[in-house]
């Protein structure tokens, strides 16, 4: 046997074990291939159930006498001394008034804040319910309502531009402007007053032992504390507070301009903003019979609705799961 037979033959005699080898190679190259795609893969998110969303506060329709009483009745019932012994939960709290920043530290002593909700309450105008995040007070209320005034600074100056960019003297373009002007004037009118710092707040969101809220409750100034044990972080929970010039029941909510025409480009209308933001897990409602909660409304929260917080709501509500450090 020459050189070169020597050379091919192991070479043909491997043959079925090298063509093993590559099978070998292959299965597991696919399988590792598969693997990647499994792990790379986005999980898949079931659709939100707006049935998670626990609502707490009075609707349009809704009776505010009724809604304070039953809030007034469960406040009652978790503080009886006979009923099972009960931690820190969440609840809403509705003021008899509009106050300042200054106030709040002492109306809500004893409570962890996470948002306050204020509003210009302006004669013969309606204006939007802002929501500010909380962590201390009063300063981060003043911090919201300075960033409100710089955000109403510019919807002063775009409504302005919009009057000016309209020409023409026929009923339609007159209306716009007169449209365009009110809604200038009641925008400069609601950032001189947030600049100000103002007796606009309104209503707070805070986390309590319901001994603590039972104090905030019988506080002068303090309309009603809505106990909401249910609510386990704020996420997918919506509070609709009432305001402190509603006593019959609540009226559908008026459009801030009804007048300006939409289709002119140039003003960045405020869009709907969910009232809560929190990091957390979604909750569930554990109580739909009670009175004090209400029924998603049937047409969606827009940020006229005093549930929800105009487009100066800068910063994202946070849990407020700790109490903040004593001032």
């Amino acid at each position: 046997m020459g050189p070169a037979e020597r050379v091919r033959g192991p070479v043909l005699r491997g043959a079925p074990a090298v063509r093993m080898a590559a099978t070998v190679a292959a299965v597991s190259a696919g399988v590792v291939l598969l693997g990647l795609i499994w792990v790379s893969r986005p999980d898949v998110v079931p659709p939100e159930d707006p049935s998670d969303v626990v609502r707490v506060g009075v609707v349009q329709g809704q009776s505010v006498p009724g809604y304070l009483d039953a809030s007034r009745s469960e406040l009652a019932a978790l503080t009886d001394p006979s009923a099972p012994a009960a931690g820190e939960t969440w609840a809403l709290v509705s003021l008899a008034g509009y106050v300042g920043a200054g106030p709040l530290p002492d109306l809500l002593a004893g409570t962890a804040v996470a948002q306050v909700y204020a509003r210009v309450p302006l004669p013969g105008a309606h204006t939007p319910v802002v929501r500010i995040p909380v962590y201390r007070l009063p300063a981060d209320v003043m911090t919201g309502m300075l960033d409100t005034a710089l955000a109403r600074d510019r919807e002063h100056a775009e409504y302005e531009q919009l009057a000016r960019r309209l020409t023409g003297d026929d009923d339609n373009r007159q209306r716009a402007r007169r449209a365009y002007a009110t809604a200038a004037r009641t925008a400069a009118q609601e950032a001189s007053a947030y600049r100000s710092g103002c007796s606009c707040v309104f209503a707070a969101v805070v986390r309590a032992a319901p001994s603590a809220l039972r104090e905030v409750a019988g506080r002068a100034g303090v309309r009603a504390v809505d106990p909401a044990p249910e609510v386990r972080s704020l996420d997918r929970t919506e509070f609709r507070p009432p305001q402190p010039e509603q006593t019959g029941t609540v009226p559908p909510e008026p459009s801030r301009s009804p007048a300006v025409p939409m289709d002119t480009g140039g003003i960045a209308s405020r869009p709907p903003a969910p009232i809560v933001s929190s990091p957390g897990t979604p909750v569930t409602s554990a109580s739909s019979s009670v009175a004090a909660r209400t029924t998603p409304p049937s047409t969606p929260a827009s940020e006229e609705r005093s549930a929800v917080p105009s487009a100066s709501d800068a910063t994202p509500a946070h849990d407020a799961t700790s109490r903040p450090p004593a001032p």
